[in-house]
């Protein structure tokens, strides 16, 4: 799926002046992310990967 017909989020954690945000776009078989200032590419992750990406920041 090309980039601009993903439903981009962010974090709760990003300020609402914008600036330095990670952007997240979920699949059920993929995950996307990308920078907010850089938002022509993105890289693409299998689910399992992201949540244990997420899951090392609970450790």
């Amino acid at each position: 799926m090309s980039g601009s017909a993903l439903r981009w989020f962010k974090s709760s954690y990003s300020g609402s002046d914008g600036g330095n945000c990670i952007e997240v776009a979920q699949e059920p078989t993929a995950i996307h992310i990308r920078d907010s200032k850089a938002p022509q590419g993105h890289v693409t992750v299998a689910p399992d990967a992201w949540a244990a990406f997420l899951g090392a920041f609970d450790a």
